[in-house]
């Protein structure tokens, strides 16, 4: 018998039909959508047999369509998600379910398609027309992180479904929302909501996923928002909402209130889509290493009838460590109440615009202060903003006494001046004129800044209210006589027609404002009058100007104060009304001309030493009256 031998060309033959038949088998493999449509025709069949044949009994297996069903969802989101795609098999995903997070301030819905927030209710608040207050609703937001997959798909949360789970964590509500690609790797967002806190802990991170992620693809963060009106007056709102952020250094900077504006900036703490009374903030424990921002202007006709009012947008990467996401941030949804801010240490308050510099000192250290002290005692906002101005006044009235006692100092010194002119007229004596009207002034112990200085001494106090009453939420739909939001204007009459600038409806209190500081005006203008030197040739005439002035500030008032803040135009009133109180009560019972005359003339006898500066002053002007002289010479 002949022995059996290894046949090497036999193994090789083997070898490449094995070879083929897998090659074969591979290529003709049917693609995703031919399984999809393989199972719809699985499902047609199914269902065909369960109606046609009365030899089946779908009672006898109800699961089969219900299988079939998920087979087909798994194979199209394997299709579309890959590695993603267990999340769309969770029951979780079969509807977009939503969880509520609440508390005694707030009220949050998440949907679990996004995992985002779908609505965000302020409890303690409504519209001017009294509707609920939300921030988010109807889909305005937008909150979602594009991302690379490791199968080289590009992913958009707000298309994914993520898995609910609400516990109870030491009196706080936690909500963990899961994106899952298994069930131990996830994409995780997690809120955290306090009993009585506007703040909500919100967390980015993910785990078992530097496998699934393509790190060669940025991870963004894209957050929209449409913000909703929600007082009486569009533009006068949109003048107070704008776009705020925090850079790395801690400063404060914000986008154009008008029209459109972008920016790109580095190192980003928090963003606040800030409008004139509430905001939605979101703050990064870890800054985001650039942030690309940009606001739009909706809406700003007030005729136009309107929910939306600005668009705001932020765009911002992510950094994976270790192929991980991992961010500790906040949601600030509430009122932006400057008591309220101030308790977290994010330098979120800087949101209400006090004003920069002094303004703001004045108004966070003297009339925040005085103001909530007020509170304690009064339940009439109007009646808190009249006590505050009269404060107000009697804190500056030393000011008004020391500028109306110079202004009568120089109307005793003015019959002296006016002799002067009248010696020593003319061009050429211009020089001279001027150096004996202050060798006079000296004398005399009278300064003509004297009378300007407390005026601008009074400056920062007129700005700093300027700011203070429009950014106070506590005024806000607070009434005082007819006047139903001391935030807002305090329309009398509509007009049936829109007069540019001002507006389709009259304001009463910018009127009466309008009405007083024309008074006060007058009777500055008489007092300036009286001591006001002769004009000199060549100079611009001070009276036409300050006539000018008494008619031109009324009107302004009157005009763009239209659209203002009632308790602005209160303050402004009755601030008005007391200076007029004041400088009255000064002129006829604390001042006497003949006193203040006497006083001058004892002045000029004693012996006045000159400071340096009116030496220097003194020696300059002689030094060009001089060569005025000998150019008169060679002439």
């Amino acid at each position: 018998m002949e022995e059996k031998k290894f046949d090497i060309n036999s193994l090789i033959g083997f070898v490449l039909l094995g070879a083929i038949i897998l090659w074969w088998m591979w290529s003709n493999q049917p693609t995703p959508e031919e399984k999809l449509e393989a199972e719809k025709n699985k499902i047609e069949n199914v269902e065909k047999t369960n109606v046609t044949s009365p030899l089946t009994d779908s009672t006898s297996n109800p699961n089969i369509i219900t299988q079939a069903t998920d087979s087909l969802s798994l194979v199209k989101a394997q299709g579309q998600l890959g590695v993603f795609a267990y999340s769309a098999t969770l029951s979780s995903a079969k509807e977009e379910g939503e969880t509520v997070l609440e508390n005694d301030l707030l009220k949050l819905i998440i949907s679990n398609k996004g995992g985002q927030i779908k609505e965000a209710l302020l409890k303690k608040y409504v519209t001017y027309d009294s509707l609920p207050l939300y921030m988010i609703k109807d889909k305005n937001a937008s909150f979602n992180i594009n991302f690379g997959t490791s199968d080289n798909r590009t992913l958009n949360t707000k298309d994914l479904f993520f898995e609910p789970t609400l516990t109870k964590v030491d009196g706080n509500q936690v909500l963990s929302m899961k994106l899952k690609v298994s069930e131990g790797n996830f994409l995780e967002y997690r809120y955290t909501m306090k009993p009585t806190e506007y703040m909500v802990d919100f967390t980015v991170r993910s785990q078992g996923l530097n496998t699934s992620l393509d790190t060669n693809k940025p991870v963004t963060l894209d957050w929209n928002l449409e913000a909703l009106r929600k007082e009486k007056s569009i533009s006068y709102e949109n003048q107070q909402t704008e776009m705020y952020y925090e850079k790395e250094d801690e400063k404060i900077d914000y986008l154009s209130i008008g029209g459109e504006d972008d920016d790109e900036e580095k190192d980003v703490n928090w963003v606040a889509y800030k409008q004139h009374f509430f905001s939605t903030i979101l703050i990064s424990e870890q800054a985001f290493s650039t942030a690309k921002l940009a606001s739009k202007t909706l809406s700003i006709d007030q005729d136009v009838d309107t929910t939306l009012t600005k668009a705001f947008y932020l765009k911002a990467p992510l950094a994976l460590q270790a192929g991980e996401l991992n961010y500790n941030m906040n949601w600030y949804i509430g009122p932006n109440d400057f008591q309220i801010l101030k308790k977290y240490d994010r330098n979120i308050k800087e949101i209400v615009n006090l004003g920069w510099g002094i303004f703001g000192y004045l108004n966070r250290w003297l009339f925040i202060p005085v103001f909530n002290f007020l509170q304690l005692f009064i339940g009439n906002y109007g009646l808190i903003i009249i006590l505050l101005t009269i404060v107000v006044r009697i804190i500056m009235s030393p000011l008004v006494y020391k500028s109306y006692l110079s202004s009568a100092k120089m109307k005793v010194l003015k019959p002296e001046m006016e002799e002067i002119n009248k010696r020593l007229p003319g061009k050429e004596n211009a020089m001279k004129r001027q150096q004996e009207t202050m060798a006079l002034q000296s004398k005399a112990g009278v300064s003509p800044l004297a009378g300007c200085i407390p005026a601008i001494l009074q400056m920062p106090v007129f700005f700093a209210l300027f700011k203070f009453f429009p950014s106070n939420i506590d005024l806000r739909q607070q009434g005082f006589l007819w006047a139903d939001d001391l935030s807002a204007y305090d329309s009398i009459y509509e007009l049936p027609f829109r007069i540019p600038m001002y507006g389709s409806h009259i304001s009463l209190f910018p009127i009466l404002a309008s009405l007083a500081i024309f008074f006060y005006m007058k009777m500055s203008q008489d007092q300036q009058m009286g001591m006001q030197q002769p004009q000199q040739e060549g100079m611009p005439d001070m009276q036409k100007m300050m006539k000018m002035m008494m008619y031109l500030s009324p009107v302004m008032m009157l005009v763009f104060f239209n659209m203002y803040a009632s308790s602005l135009s209160l303050y402004y009133f009755v601030s008005n009304l007391l200076t007029v109180a004041i400088m009255l009560v000064i002129k006829h019972y604390i001042i006497d001309e003949n006193k203040i005359h006497a006083k001058i003339q004892e002045n000029k006898l004693k012996p006045k030493k000159e400071g340096k500066f009116r030496q220097r002053l003194n020696q300059a002007m002689s030094q060009a009256q001089e060569q005025q002289a000998q150019q008169k010479k060679k002439k």
